[in-house]
């Protein structure tokens, strides 16, 4: 792979540098006087995805049973809405940068409100899979758009900043959205939870209509087709730096990943916690993940380095993992719910360090192409992801060993990726061999 960044970056037929200065900088003017609006707009749109993934889970044992389909065929339902939302990023990605952001995330959103619609009447399991493939590859508009409105925005450290302000929104899903669910089944079966999330995307996709402002104008589109994309995307993945960044994002996503799907088996089934407990502790550990996105926002961008500051993160993380397995294998001998629980606090908190600061990073190099280079950070997140998943639950339910054993693989890879690809190091000699002024 090169080391190219943006400036040797592939040609396309509409390069950023023949923009006008007006006709660049008017959408941007406008969007930045209702920052706040735009904020929240955009805030919605990523928490978007795990609303669709989170709500649904207190209502799979009912999914179960109303459709008399085994768990391993029920939990395909959340296997499709992620294979949906990683590929669906790779194609709406490219498309925003040739047709602009608006029209393809609209209709991203009236495809989710409809099938998310379909699967709250689905008669059988299959059909609910099929549409949630649907609703997944229609959600991923939501988020690799909003992360390709954040890069037409701002650059550098405001971008840095502006993404772990999304943090404090869009971390908020994974708290909120199990208790929405369970608290649905307390009025409704398992279609209300897709009720409730159709109302939710209907509210969106008109907030998007009115409200947001096209951000990436005519003049700084491609003009290509499939082909086009392609080469861009190839391009991209050809840039060490970039890919470094990607990978190590998404490998860090994997172990989250790998959280949400072992723990309700883990705090529950081995450690005894009730759901109300268990509910308690995954809010606890998303909060934990906001605040440490909005001390690296508001106090570490700017201050400190993003590479320092994500090296910290992994570090921290590759430190909690080790500490599960341990805990988990028997190392240290019978271990409470406590201590558990506080590594998986700690775990969670670092990722406010490596999200943010990962995505900042590769978006950095592509002001060319931020709506591809957004798809292949979210594609390469979710396919991870759900590689990763299906592997916490390999030994049964009854160790944590397989889930402590992904999150330090994915912990140790994400860190050979920034050490080997990213090579920071060379970043600082380079700034540090720069005249002064």
């Amino acid at each position: 792979m090169s080391e190219r960044g943006p400036a040797t970056a592939p040609s396309h037929e509409s390069s950023p540098e023949s923009t006008s200065a007006p006709a660049a900088t008017a959408p941007l003017t406008a969007a930045r006087r209702t920052g706040l609006l735009v904020t929240f707009i955009l805030g919605g749109l990523t928490a978007l995805p795990p609303l669709s993934m989170d709500m649904y889970l207190p209502a799979l044992p009912q999914v179960t049973t109303a459709l008399n389909s085994p768990a391993a065929t029920v939990q395909l339902t959340l296997t499709a809405c992620l294979a949906g939302m990683a590929l669906g990023q790779l194609v709406i990605g490219p498309m925003s940068d040739k047709w602009g952001r608006r029209r393809p995330l609209l209709a991203g959103m009236v495809v989710y409100v409809l099938a998310t619609a379909i699967c709250a009447l689905a008669p059988t399991t299959e059909l609910l899979i099929a549409f949630r493939l649907l609703q997944g590859l229609a959600g991923a508009a939501a988020i690799v758009i909003a992360r390709a409105v954040v890069r037409d925005l701002y650059d550098g450290v405001e971008m840095a900043r502006f993404f772990s302000t999304l943090m404090l929104i869009s971390g908020a899903a994974p708290i909120v959205a199990p208790l929405i669910g369970g608290q649905v089944l307390r009025f409704a079966d398992w279609r209300g939870v897709f009720v409730v999330l159709t109302a939710v995307g209907l509210v969106l996709t008109l907030v998007v209509w009115r409200r947001l402002d096209e951000t990436l104008p005519p003049e700084r589109r491609h003009t290509g087709g499939v082909g086009s994309a392609l080469r861009t995307m190839r391009g991209l993945l050809g840039d060490r730096v970039f890919a470094g960044y990607t990978l190590a994002g998404g490998f860090a996503f994997a172990v989250l990943f790998s959280y949400i799907s072992a723990s309700p088996f883990v705090v529950q089934e081995i450690y005894g916690a009730s759901p109300q407990t268990f509910s308690l502790l995954f809010g606890l550990n998303s909060v934990g993940l906001i605040i440490v996105g909005q001390v690296n926002g508001k106090l570490l961008v700017g201050r400190v380095s993003l590479d320092k500051a994500l090296a910290v993160g992994l570090g921290v993380i590759t430190a909690a993992s080790v500490a599960l397995l341990l805990m988990s294998t028997g190392v240290f001998g019978e271990v409470g719910l406590v201590p558990v629980s506080a590594g998986l606090f700690v775990l969670m908190s670092a990722m406010g360090l490596v999200l943010p600061n990962t995505n900042a990073q590769a978006l950095m190099r592509t002001p060319h192409a931020a709506g591809s280079a957004s798809a292949l950070l979210g594609t390469s997140s979710f396919l991870v992801g759900a590689i990763a998943s299906p592997l916490v639950g390999i030994a049964g339910e009854d160790t944590a060993v397989p889930m402590a054993v992904v999150q330090l693989v994915c912990s140790l890879l994400a860190v050979g990726c920034f050490l080997g690809m990213c090579r920071p190091w060379q970043a600082r000699e380079a700034q540090a061999a720069q005249p002064a002024g």
